[in-house]
């Protein structure tokens, strides 16, 4: 490692130049890595509700549809906008009250089947379903919506969950670049006071940015990431491994002191943090991987991109840093400052005196505090994560409320049941709680007419390869507990008539994402939690100390989320899992920074008292500094993010950093002092401390009786 140091101290440029020349094939495999915007597709596919889709997409051409609202208009624009629906390439249908009758005919004539589906309860807006022959997230049915929106008047609306997704693109895409330059704006500014050069911080994020591009750009072998992966990734990235760099620095300006040749103290810093550095990432990386044992594989795709992203943020600052650091340094050292960074004297000192009132508050908070995020509220839905004046969330309570339509169920059945259970079957449906329409074949076409004399284009929507398809619209919505029993109790009307049945739609979906997550939250929660204590005790050799570690960033875990509770903020179901993770793996670092600067200072002979206090104003300034980047930069995506999901986790992510660090500075010292008899006789080679404090304190014993 040495040798490899010192050969990259001694030629810089051309590092730096390899360095760039990667850059290019990393941003050609950004552009190509596809963006998934679809929450809802990274359900595994052991889920009923999903093989429903499934049918529904290969069968029926219907995985994806969407639902157009027309107010006060005549018949013959709505035919006429139907018409040029059906012309686009990749729409498969467009089924509208022309669809089944003659648009002559007045509507107050029409079957009660026709007016309850394609009319409101005041006759003032009619509705109609355009089917598309892509995947409901595809780049087909994407830009589809898209050239439909142009077609509509202001009086129309297009909503359903792929007009939702497309929403969600358009917002996103917008935004994401606009979260990076902010976060790296206010990233800059934060840096430029703490650090001791103007011009440090732009050399940490150009060696940062680099990491960032390889890490966005090797996503392509992936094939694709999520829109949360995307729009996050890169500020959390920057916020976990920006101390690594400030790490690195540090210790160059250290080695600089026992040699006069700059390459070989670069060489030799390097080689001395590589270890240091790789220890302390492990915690964050198994964090991050804990995420990938999510059955909801977006846990998945924010687990490996963010494991990924910290192993380059490594490599770039060991690879890459020092070269721009040796090549710049003398334009570093013209433009030094004096940083602004606080001292925390008098801060431990009056946390050491009343050490023991903290640690009762710690133990004190740690039962209400876990049993209070437990029940912090959640919501599924993604019309609650987006802006209100989108033109898909207008749709959605138009549907809602003019056609009691706020969710919709689709059930796949059996095409040999006769239509004589088929109608028992659709009345007793009808009869459930909330239920406000049911379209089937059998209520609209009618079981008297023969299929051979049926359009095959109105009897492939409804009839195909041996099912039957019925659309149920229910008053209740999405995620709601009234929908999620109103699904049970229908699912289990129609497993009577058919055992195959399948009821699927956005309500069964997210019905079972709900369940899905519940059951992801607890095991990924504590496969971090194991994987990390397993880290910290192969680390410190100790069975105590990744307790009070643990538990100390798990309290601010907890606290995190119960200010969430408290404040009545829903939360997006992700949130919690993410932060669970990323909270504990990203911020564990402040707390082994303090255990092993206190580890350091008892084996240089120090008291406890001296140890303790001198290890919090020496390593309190290093996590100041990481918490305050870590917390500008996901602060200030908050402060301008439109997409709640995106939004909620930057809050989560900001309050948890300063939580995090507070929990560090009042709770961990404390503990660390008044365990530390315990976490002697619990960690192997910890007693060294002891003696080197018992022989430092003989020697000044007779230095003094000497000078007596």
């Amino acid at each position: 490692m040495k040798r490899m140091a010192l050969w990259e101290a001694k030629h810089p440029k051309i590092v730096i130049a390899i360095a760039l020349a990667l850059i290019v094939p990393a941003i050609i495999g950004f552009i190509m890595t596809r963006v998934n915007y679809d929450i809802m597709s990274y359900l595994p596919d052991s889920v009923e509700s999903v093989q429903g889709e499934e049918i529904l997409d290969k069968t029926f051409n219907n995985a994806s549809m969407s639902i157009i609202v027309i107010e006060k208009s005549d018949a013959r624009y709505v035919a006429a906008l139907k018409e040029e629906i059906e012309k686009m390439d990749a729409v498969s249908s467009v089924i509208w009250v022309n669809s089944l009758a003659d648009i002559s005919i007045p509507q107050d004539v029409l079957p009660d089947a026709l007016k309850d589906i394609f009319y409101s309860k005041s006759s003032d807006s009619t509705m109609m379903l355009v089917q598309y022959k892509y995947a409901g997230s595809s780049a087909e049915t994407m830009q589809t919506i898209k050239n439909i929106k142009t077609l509509l008047s202001k009086n129309a609306f297009i909503s359903g969950v792929s007009a939702i997704v497309e929403d969600t693109k358009e917002l996103s895409d917008k935004e994401a670049p606009i979260y990076i330059v902010l976060a790296i704006v206010v990233a800059l500014v934060a840096m430029s006071f703490m650090m001791e050069s103007w011009l440090q911080p732009f050399i940490v994020l150009a060696a940062l940015g680099i990491a960032i591009i390889y890490n966005m750009g090797t996503n392509v072998f992936k094939g694709e990431i999520s829109f949360i992966t995307q729009s996050i990734a890169a500020i959390l990235q920057l916020g976990v491994t920006m101390d690594y760099s400030v790490f690195l620095i540090d210790r160059y300006n250290e080695e600089k002191l026992k040699t006069s040749i700059r390459e070989e103290a670069m060489a030799n810093a390097v080689t001395k943090s590589f270890t240091a550095l790789m220890g302390s990432s492990l915690t964050t990386i198994f964090g991050f991987l804990a995420l990938c044992f999510m059955t909801f594989t977006l846990g998945l795709d924010i687990g490996l991109v963010m494991a990924k992203g910290v192993v380059f943020g490594i490599l770039t600052v060991v690879l890459v840093l020092p070269e721009l650091v040796l090549i710049f340094e003398d334009t570093m050292n013209k433009y030094k400052h004096k940083s602004f960074l606080p001292h925390f004297e008098k801060l431990n000192n009056f946390v050491f005196k009343y050490k023991a009132v903290f640690a009762v508050l710690f133990v004190l908070l740690l039962i209400p505090a876990y049993l209070l995020q437990s029940k912090v509220d959640l919501y599924y839905n993604m019309d609650k994560a987006l802006p209100q004046n989108l033109i898909s969330i207008q749709g959605l309570y138009k549907m809602k409320d003019e056609f009691q339509m706020a969710s919709t169920q689709f059930v796949i059945i059996d095409d040999s049941i006769d239509s004589g259970k088929l109608t028992k079957l659709e009345n007793e449906i009808e009869s459930i709680d909330g239920i406000s329409t049911v379209l089937s074949y059998n209520k609209v076409i009618g079981p008297a007419i023969p299929d051979d004399i049926v359009p095959d284009k109105i009897l492939d929507i409804c009839k195909k390869d041996g099912k039957q398809l019925m659309m149920v619209n229910s008053v209740y919505e999405s995620a709601s507990d009234e929908l999620n029993s109103q699904i049970d109790e229908m699912t289990a009307i129609i497993k009577a008539y058919d055992p195959n049945a399948i009821v699927t739609g956005e309500g069964a979906i997210t019905k079972d994402m709900i369940v899905t997550t519940n059951r992801d939250f607890n095991v990924t929660a504590m496969l971090s939690i194991v994987a990390i204590f397993i880290l910290l005790a192969v680390t410190f050799k100790s069975i105590s100390l990744p307790v009070l570690l643990i538990l100390s960033i798990e309290l601010a875990i907890w606290i995190n989320l119960s200010v969430s509770k408290i404040l009545g903020a829903e939360v997006s179901f992700v949130g919690p899992t993410v932060i669970n993770c990323i909270q504990l793996g990203a911020t564990v670092d402040y707390a082994v920074l303090l255990t092993t600067r206190f580890r350091e200072e008892l084996h240089s002979g120090l008291d406890k008292k001296e140890a303790i206090l001198k290890a919090a104003n020496a390593a309190e300034r290093s996590v100041f500094q990481s918490a305050v980047v870590f917390f500008v930069a996901t602060f200030a995506v908050y402060l301008v993010c439109n997409i709640s999901i995106v939004k909620g986790i930057c809050s989560l992510l900001a309050r948890g950093s300063v939580i995090s660090a507070a929990s560090i500075v009042f709770f961990l010292m404390p503990l660390l002092y008044i365990f530390e008899g315990v976490i002697s006789k619990t960690t192997f080679g910890w007693a060294k401390g002891k003696k080197a404090a018992s022989v430092n304190t003989e020697n000044i014993a007779k230095e003094e009786n000497k000078n007596a």
